[in-house]
């Protein structure tokens, strides 16, 4: 018998010749070994990439901290997008003449974006790669508000949302699978990520309220367009349109390949396991119960958060006799969204993320009731910041929870659908609401999101609470 080297401590035995007695026997005893080489390779990936980071050179250690922030700039210019509309919305209306179901249209072309973007990320991912797929969404954002600081038309101008939609779909899709690929602290990160969401959304509506009491209050769009080019630059800079899944490794028994990842390479960090599973992984990612169940609790809540940022403002002004300042309101959910992902970390880990969420969802039904049957402005404003604190730890502890129980190998595919699909609530809820206000009036806003954040607990409830047995 010899053997040959494949990889570092990694060998595959040859035999010459197999008596027929033997061949079945043999072959069985060295799959067995295959099997656990793998298992066991597939167990101590986390722990060893974990130790393998401590001791990365101050080099990679800063480009870690850049690409980071990198997709950090993404995330905030979805935040700055999501908390336009609320502030606007209202002279959208004005100008064009529109009733509460033609302005919602808004919401359905940025939902056709969104989910043809998700769908596309399966394909453009494996296509393309990281770099190039996270680039090419930014793109189509400064497409869209170009298109939309003109105030064209306003079939055009939908149109604009939906080119907007499907970018930031890609995006959403990468910037989540990037940052929970990484092994250094991933939680933390997750949890930074998305407060810098907060923080884009938290701003925007600051802007978006002076901009909607001026003349040309579509130039709000060419603040979103200066950004949307930074982020854009800062995208080709960084990750200089690397593939994710670039280099290749040796062939080990039965199609076991290991993918380094390009942009993970530089920062120090080594290659996740890998499945064997000879399907497609868009195959595996959707016979998996628990990636459906996570893409509608994402849905449902992405589609909560921005009703709450989008329609609240017009539901203070016609309910509660807000004035123009309303908008400000706005930027209080999102201020307390940003705060909740940053400040509620150390609660998460303390309670357990998955009980925590239970706890985060009672106290904004609760709160929720009180903006909906106490009449008070001040009351009601202090409460809708507070209900952004509680929904803010939300989106990354269901990322988290999904690094948690799928397949390691699935992790950035299965993210990148549940991510993009998800951010399809943020279109559909907000243009249900519009339908529904149409015929009932905007004060069936707070029963509408109640009734949506009882759904969204109950979704989380049927998530499973531990990964999967494979193998």
């Amino acid at each position: 018998m010899q053997t040959t080297t494949v990889s570092e401590d990694q060998t595959v035995s040859h035999h010459s010749t197999i008596g027929p007695h033997h061949n079945l026997e043999d072959s069985d005893k060295h799959s067995g070994r295959i099997e656990m080489r793998a298992a066991s390779s597939a167990s101590d990936s986390r722990a060893a990439s974990v130790s393998d980071l401590k001791a990365q050179p101050a080099r990679q250690r800063l480009r870690a901290q850049v690409q980071f922030a990198t997709a950090c700039g993404s995330m905030y210019l979805a935040g700055w997008n999501d908390g336009t509309t609320g502030p606007l919305l209202p002279r959208i209306q004005k100008v064009y003449g529109l009733n509460f179901t033609v302005v919602s249209l808004v919401f359905v072309f940025a939902c056709v974006g969104f989910l043809s973007g998700a769908f596309a990320n399966l394909y453009l991912n494996g296509r393309f790669g990281f770099g190039k797929v996270i680039v090419l969404g930014s793109a189509c954002q400064v497409i869209a508000y170009a298109i939309e600081a003109g105030a064209l038309p306003f079939p055009a101008f939908v149109l604009g949302y939906a080119i907007n939609g499907f970018g930031m779909a890609l995006q959403d899709a990468q910037s989540n699978g990037y940052v929970a690929s990484l092994k250094d602290n991933p939680e933390t990160k997750m949890g930074i990520l998305h407060a810098v969401y907060g923080a884009g959304a938290l701003s925007s509506p600051l802007v978006a309220t002076q901009f909607a009491q001026l003349p040309h209050w579509s130039f709000h769009y060419l603040c979103s367009l200066g950004i949307a080019l930074i982020n854009t630059v800062s995208l080709i800079v960084v990750f200089r349109l690397k593939t994710q899944d670039g280099m290749a490794s040796t062939y080990i028994i039965e199609k076991m390949v290991e993918h380094f990842t390009e942009c993970l390479a530089q920062i120090g960090q080594p290659a996740g396991a890998k499945g064997t599973d000879e399907k497609s992984q868009f195959s595996q990612i959707f016979r998996l119960r628990e990636v459906h169940l996570l893409a509608f609790f994402i849905l449902i809540y992405v589609g909560v958060e921005v009703t709450v940022g989008g329609w609240m403002v017009t539901y203070i002004i016609d309910v509660r006799g807000g004035g123009s300042s309303s908008g400000y309101i706005s930027s209080g959910f999102f201020g307390g969204l940003m705060l909740g992902r940053v400040g509620l970390l150390w609660v998460n880990k303390k309670v357990g993320e998955r009980r925590v969420l239970f706890i985060y969802a009672i106290l904004a039904i609760g709160l929720e009731l009180i903006v909906w049957l106490v009449p008070s402005l001040i009351g009601g404003g202090v409460a809708i910041s507070i209900i952004g604190v509680v929904l803010g730890p939300m989106y990354p502890i269901a990322m988290n929870h999904t690094v948690r129980i799928l397949p390691e190998w699935l992790v950035t595919g299965s993210i990148g659908w549940i991510a993009g699909f998800g951010q399809a609530g943020s279109a559909l809820l907000p243009f249900l609401t519009g339908v529904i206000a149409a015929k009932t009036g905007i004060q069936s806003l707070q029963p509408f999101l109640v009734a949506m954040m009882v759904f969204m607990t109950v979704l989380w409830a049927l998530v499973p609470r531990t990964a999967r047995r494979t193998g």
